[in-house]
């Protein structure tokens, strides 16, 4: 099956901007799936906080694998982000948030409630045929996404800006990825990254 091909088209330390030009690619769409995948990288209890207002059910997890000191096994983080106390909270950080949620509910709102960490916000569909181009959506690989504070298109290290990418077919669709980032008045930034 494979994974899509990933092209940055926007560099910016403007969260807002990243955002909003993510939603310009997002209405190019022909389709778009129901939910988004959000995920952060929790570094402060102020940052739980603000996202357990967000996503108050979370999932929140370690951020890296635990063991339990007494058995050897992997710890699950267990706290009720919603009413655990600071210190409790500050003993088990960094944490992480992975989630679906409903396409337009909380978006924003993650965003502007984002840390330190890397984050993102994916939003699968599928782009237009573009015969003219021989160009074709594929549902499995197309979409858009939003590295916060990252530059990878997979979950990865920390930068200081955010990233925009838009994910073609497996075989790295350049020239539409070209079309899409013009779209926004960009230009294709870098190399091709492995997608999801």
């Amino acid at each position: 099956m494979g994974n899509s091909v990933a092209y940055p088209v926007l560099r910016t330390t403007d969260a807002a901007e990243a955002y909003a030009q993510a939603l310009r690619l997002c209405g190019l769409l022909e389709e778009r799936d129901d939910e988004v995948l959000l995920h952060a990288e929790l570094f402060t209890v102020e940052e739980v906080r603000r996202m357990a207002a967000v996503l108050p059910e979370g999932p929140f997890d370690y951020l890296e694998s635990r063991r339990d000191p007494a058995t050897g096994d992997f710890a699950d983080f267990d706290l009720d982000v919603s009413t655990a106390g600071d210190a409790a909270l500050e003993a088990e950080l960094p944490l992480s948030l992975m989630a679906e949620a409903p396409l337009g509910t909380v978006e924003e709102r993650f965003m502007r409630a984002l840390g330190r960490g890397v984050a993102g916000i994916d939003w699968l569909g599928r782009w237009p045929d573009e015969p003219q181009f021989d160009s074709y959506g594929m549902a499995t690989y197309d979409g858009v996404n939003i590295a916060f504070n990252g530059d990878t298109a997979a979950w990865g290290g920390w930068a200081d800006h955010h990233t925009v990418f838009v994910h073609v077919d497996k075989y790295g669709d350049l020239s539409r990825a070209e079309r899409l980032a013009a779209s926004i008045g960009s230009t294709v930034l870098g190399a091709a990254q492995r997608g999801w």
